[in-house]
């Protein structure tokens, strides 16, 4: 017997089907025979006899299945558990995110516990059926590509950890985050503006996308508040951000710049982001939208209700805030 272990090939296969049926030799008789060991020629008999035919060890069949478990083998299921995969899809099937999913999972820790990523997994590799069930419903999961840091060209950029606990909770108003939304073709989109604690929101369209075009949007929707109602204005790395400066000298604030990368740390803008992207999915263009448009789609936003304040509208958060501070109302909001 050789010192070296081989699978079996399909030639030693049809050999054991005409040694072990034809001539009746024993396990053992075939395996000297082979150079094998007596209990791998047992245990490949039991595993692959059947009753194709009639019951009887078919080396074709055998061959097969080998093939089969080969291909099979170190792709271990992303949901070992059945208990979990069912808990999985009922919740995917109910709206919740894989992140939510993840996070109940840990949560009430009667399950297994497994990660978003391996839900995100799952649905792609296993349960492709389950894609609908995803809030963004993309057919292929997106490479994620870090998008270019700027921070050598942002002078005097301030990390978001230097921001305030009023700002950060919510408490205080005056809290800003901008961000862009490119249009279809990477042409140029518009300029996004979201107050933390209200979530009042101003859209601005851009003729380019570029540092001067943002700021002097930025400044234009922001100007007309008091200023302590403009306090801070929370940006990511993006190139379109590096005249920051002139922003905080015209409305007297405050600038702030999340880590690279981590553009969920301004989660109010992201999260509005979403909900324009169902009047302005990502195939728009949004050089051909109307300024009428992009208003109306302000106005939509301003004025639907929110659960986070309460089923109140941002609309009426501000004005609730208005009449706590006393400051007045600007135009471009009164005529909403």
């Amino acid at each position: 017997m050789g010192s070296h272990y081989g699978h079996l090939s399909i030639h030693e296969r049809r050999q054991i089907f005409r040694w072990h049926h034809e001539q009746k030799w024993s396990a053992r008789t075939i395996a000297h025979a082979l150079g094998r060991s007596h209990t791998s020629i047992s245990r490949e008999i039991q595993r692959h006899t059947s009753t194709y035919y009639m019951p009887c060890y078919y080396p074709n069949p055998a061959q097969h299945d080998y093939q089969m478990m080969t291909r099979r083998r170190g792709k271990r299921l992303r949901l070992k558990s059945k208990e979990t995969r069912a808990y999985v899809v009922d919740k995917l099937r109910l709206g919740w995110s894989p992140e939510i999913i993840a996070g109940r999972l840990r949560a009430d820790q009667v399950l297994p516990y497994v990660c978003h990523e391996s839900i995100y997994q799952f649905i792609y590799k296993e349960a492709s059926d389950l894609i609908t069930a995803l809030p963004r419903k993309h057919r292929k999961r997106r490479i994620k590509r870090p998008y270019r840091s700027t921070p050598q060209r942002i002078l005097d950029r301030v990390n978001i950890a230097a921001r305030s606990a009023a700002a950060n909770d919510r408490s205080e108003g005056g809290h800003w985050e901008s961000d862009s939304i490119v249009s279809a073709g990477h042409k140029a989109g518009c300029n996004v503006l979201v107050e933390r604690m209200t979530r009042l929101t101003h859209i601005t369209k851009l003729t380019a996308q570029t540092a001067v075009e943002t700021t002097s949007a930025i400044i234009e929707k922001l100007t007309p508040y008091p200023t302590g109602f403009v306090r801070s204005i929370t940006y990511d790395n993006g190139s379109e951000n590096t005249q920051h400066l002139s922003i905080n000298k015209a409305l007297s604030c405050q600038s702030f710049f999340c880590n690279p990368y981590h553009s969920w740390e301004k989660g109010s803008v992201e999260q509005t982001n979403g909900l324009i992207r169902r009047y302005l999915p990502k195939n728009t263009d949004i050089t051909q939208v109307s300024e009428e448009h992009l208003q109306h789609i302000e106005h939509m936003l301003n004025t639907r209700p929110r659960k986070c304040l309460g089923f109140q509208t941002p609309l009426e958060a501000y004005r609730q805030y208005e009449m706590k501070c006393a400051v007045d109302l600007p135009e471009t909001i009164a005529r909403n």
